[in-house]
């Protein structure tokens, strides 16, 4: 089980227990993930994550929803093998 929190922009489309889907995205030397639902797969973005740890899930389940001062926040795990 991995754990990955994503920053979400647009608050309210997500809820805790939903199942989620993954859109990688490259740089040089790091990967980034974007997280959503099939009619809209963008709805949060992951920090950037070295290239030795790529994320080989596809999907994953929403574990927590945090808002604080800096905004909202999205808590998913996955299931790798």
């Amino acid at each position: 089980m991995r754990t990955i929190t994503f920053k979400m922009e647009r608050p309210g489309k997500l809820e805790v227990g939903q199942k989620v889907i993954v859109t990688e995205g490259t740089l040089p030397s790091n990967y980034f993930y974007s997280i959503g639902i099939p009619e809209d797969p963008f709805l949060a973005m992951s920090p950037n994550i070295p290239l030795v740890e790529r994320l080989t899930a596809t999907e994953g389940t929403v574990k927590d929803i945090i808002q604080n001062d800096r905004g909202f926040y999205v808590v998913a795990d996955f299931e790798e093998d």
